[in-house]
């Protein structure tokens, strides 16, 4: 997981520049510290452009999180929503899991635990909106069709890569286990199935970034099959 500060939007390129060089050289003030090995690539390539400056990602990951009961039983509930900072963290990894990983982790619970898989998420603060519609482009053609732009009331551009291929599953309740180890099996091995074109994306995602650059100044010479074998875009 990246970096998750907030940041203002400079008011010109060689604003954008100076706090760029500023923001890049805090110390990383995620849970992790570092940059998911996985997205390191894409994370540099982009802070190599001008236009660009990361502020948060994670190349996607499978968690299992305890959180105290969210209500008294004379409140209605509201579900299982994850309020991150009432929450224990029982297992996090970056990579494919195993069912012994997560019975292991469900062990630990004392309260509601719940299985989840987070797809990769990328915050890109760009120097103007031109460059956000380039990234924008880039993620729909790499499969993340959730991914936006927000423009602030202070002109701050930002670009998210998101997508939708969540899952979220309650295992326990106060410390017992709600389902059979089957299941649980079960939902480890879609959990990993999603990991596997999780990281797909990814690699689609920094392929079409490399070529979007490489040609946002003209139209593509590659032939339309080639394109298409390789989900870039046309235009950029």
């Amino acid at each position: 997981m990246g970096d998750v500060t907030q940041s203002p939007q400079p008011s010109s390129m060689a604003d954008f520049k100076s706090w760029k060089e500023q923001r890049l050289s805090r110390v990383d003030g995620s849970r992790k510290g570092s940059v998911d090995e996985p997205i390191a690539g894409i994370v540099q390539l982009l802070n190599d452009q001008d236009c660009f400056c990361t502020t948060s990602s994670c190349s996607g990951r499978v968690v299992v999180l305890e959180q105290p009961p969210l209500c008294s039983p004379t409140e209605p509930t509201s579900g299982f929503e994850i309020q991150k900072q009432n929450c224990t963290w029982l297992m996090v990894t970056h990579q494919i899991c195993t069912l012994e990983d997560v019975l292991t982790a469900l062990q630990k619970a004392t309260n509601d635990a719940i299985f989840k898989f987070e797809p990769f998420v990328l915050h890109v603060q760009c120097r103007e909106l031109q460059d956000a519609q380039l990234l924008h482009t880039v993620a729909i053609e790499a499969g993340f069709r959730n991914s936006g732009i927000t423009v602030g009331r202070k002109g701050k551009i930002m670009m998210a890569v998101r997508s939708t291929h969540c899952l979220e599953v309650p295992l326990s309740q106060k410390g017992k286990l709600m389902v059979s180890e089957e299941y649980v099996d079960f939902v480890v091995h879609v959990a990993n199935q999603k990991m596997k074109e999780n990281r797909r994306r990814i690699d689609r995602f920094y392929s079409c970034l490399q070529f979007a650059l490489e040609n946002k100044d003209h139209k593509s010479s590659l032939p339309a099959k080639e394109r298409e074998q390789n989900r870039c875009p046309l235009t950029v």
